[in-house]
């Protein structure tokens, strides 16, 4: 069974979901630690219902990046996880890190990448009046919310829509297709090929 280590900064719904799709079986892994840079996300509280051990490096008390990432690096390879999966965790993550364990971090995005990247994507696709918003799973690299694509989910944007809004029904889409996309990996279904993710037909 693989490992799972989930990384959040906030309230941790997509922490939620993963959890909820491994006690439900749909996502057959371990979820071994959740990592969070913030002392007050609610996300602990969710790991601690369920038994996942925390890692808290609260941000604000690192003199620099540099730092706070060298004591990052170590609490990932300490918690020696398979799968790495962003959850609303809310720092660029450096080049070291990312190049370590490339092909197995995958973050979600608020938007239908490669449109809209970076912070307040609902708002952004709004600004612009698109009128189709949505999701995507994909691995991180060295760049914002550039990797590869692994899944993605649509989501209408209506003439009534604001930014809270959108973002709400967004996240329905989430807690579904995170886990879903953390299961494909589980399973040694993902094949990544330069810039696309193919998904391999499940095992008998």
């Amino acid at each position: 069974m693989k490992r799972i280590a989930v990384l959040a900064s906030g309230r941790g719904s997509n922490v939620q979901a993963v959890i909820d799709a491994i006690s439900a079986g749909t996502l057959r892994a371990e979820c071994v630690r959740l990592i969070t840079d913030n002392p007050d996300a609610h996300a602990i509280m969710r790991a601690g219902r369920a038994g996942v051990p925390v890692t808290v490096l609260d941000y604000a008390s690192y003199a620099s990046k540099e730092a706070y990432e060298a004591d990052l690096f170590a609490a990932m390879t300490d918690c020696r996880a398979d799968l790495f999966v962003l959850a609303g965790y809310m720092r660029i993550i450096g080049q070291a890190i990312t190049d370590t364990f490339a092909g197995r971090m995958i973050n979600i995005h608020p938007a239908l990448l490669p449109a809209f990247a970076g912070l307040h994507a609902q708002r952004q696709a709004i600004d612009y009046g698109v009128k189709v918003a949505g999701c995507t799973v994909h691995f991180v690299d060295g760049g914002m919310d550039s990797g590869p694509i692994i899944l993605q989910a649509c989501v209408p944007v209506l003439e009534t829509d604001d930014e809270n809004s959108l973002a709400e029904r967004i996240l329905v889409e989430e807690h579904r297709i995170l886990p879903a996309a953390a299961a494909l990996f589980c399973e040694e279904r993902i094949a990544i090929e330069g810039r696309r993710v193919r998904i391999l037909p499940a095992r008998d």
